[in-house]
């Protein structure tokens, strides 16, 4: 991690830096220890949550997806403990598989402040650890595109099967053309309600506004790749843009991962949405559901299993799906 460019991490509104710590690496990090200490941030008492006072002291409630409790709990309790016994509180969790809100107790503010703080540092971190669950998209499976699809899958076919690597295997299910906006961590229902509600007010706050009451008309034209050697390839894109040349279907997009990466529903990793669409990719190779699942390695591909494929041909021909 660069010094000038530490890690941000934005809770409640407010963004903490995260500063440099040993990194230890465990066998089953789903099991061991973590634990985010008092170098790894200010507690400052805000007004990001709210802190109840009662006739003992003071108390503070955190929304926490079930998933992530055994984080905040710690091996044999540790981290637990560690935390109660650090900010001087007593921290509630619900049992597993049950949610439910972590209730903080103490009897000074500043306490539960620092407790709160320290357990929404140890979730955030630890989401951003999970597989994803969903993914935010724009269908292409019109039936033309896909019919053009198929006709650039059988192209292919016919005069690239002999290139390194190139089988039917590595193509899309037509059925599923997409444009993906961003992937999405819903750990719960309850987060999984929150986009839904999410997605229709940005429909009606600047989706329609954008549209003008007319559908979009795009075009998916042209082929590019993911990385640097057009002869060793894992992923071939199509590009997408709008019939009529202008940026609506950009503007949406874009706005589209700033109010889920707002919410704090999705991690944002570009400035912008890079509009295009999969349609070879060498991880259909072992599972052509693999964008659908979870992966058992914490959402990380395994690229030593990955066997590029050699598209200088396919490049050459630029083929124009739709």
């Amino acid at each position: 991690m660069e010094v000038l460019r530490p890690t941000l991490i934005r809770i409640g509104g407010r963004i903490y830096r995260k500063n440099i710590i040993q990194q230890q690496s465990y066998p089953n990090e789903e099991e061991d220890d973590f634990y985010a200490g008092p170098g790894d941030l200010t507690d400052e008492p805000c007004d990001a949550f709210m802190v109840e006072e009662t006739e003992r002291g003071f108390q503070c409630a955190v929304e926490v997806p079930s998933p992530l409790y055994k984080y905040i709990i710690g091996k044999k309790g540790e981290t637990r403990k560690r935390l109660e016994t650090e900010t001087r509180t007593s921290i509630s969790i619900p049992k597993p598989g049950m949610e439910g809100q972590i209730v903080i107790t103490g009897q000074q503010r500043s306490g539960v402040i620092s407790a709160r703080t320290r357990i929404d540092v140890l979730a955030e971190s630890f989401r951003k650890k999970q597989p994803f669950t969903h993914f935010l998209s724009f269908a292409l499976n019109q039936p033309a595109i896909q019919e053009k699809f198929l006709q650039f899958k059988e192209e292919v076919l016919e005069k690239c099967s002999k290139d390194h690597g190139v089988n039917s295997s590595l193509f899309q299910n037509p059925a599923k053309l997409h444009l993906t906006i961003g992937t999405l961590v819903l750990l719960n229902e309850q987060e999984i309600q929150k986009a839904c509600e999410l997605l229709q007010r940005s429909k009606e706050d600047f989706i329609d506004k954008t549209v003008g009451g007319k559908s979009l008309t795009v075009e998916v034209a042209g082929i590019e790749y993911m990385n640097d050697d057009p002869a060793m390839i894992d992923v071939l894109y199509a590009k997408v843009h709008m019939k009529d040349g202008s940026d609506k279907l950009q503007l949406i997009a874009d706005r589209l991962m700033e109010q889920f990466v707002t919410s704090g529903l999705m991690m944002k990793e570009w400035d912008r949405v890079k509009l295009h669409a999969t349609i070879m990719n060498t991880l259909f190779r072992k599972d052509p559901n693999v964008e659908e699942k979870n992966s058992a390695t914490t959402g990380k591909s395994s690229f030593k299993e990955r066997e590029t494929f050699d598209g200088r041909n396919i490049l050459k021909d630029q083929c124009i799906i739709s």
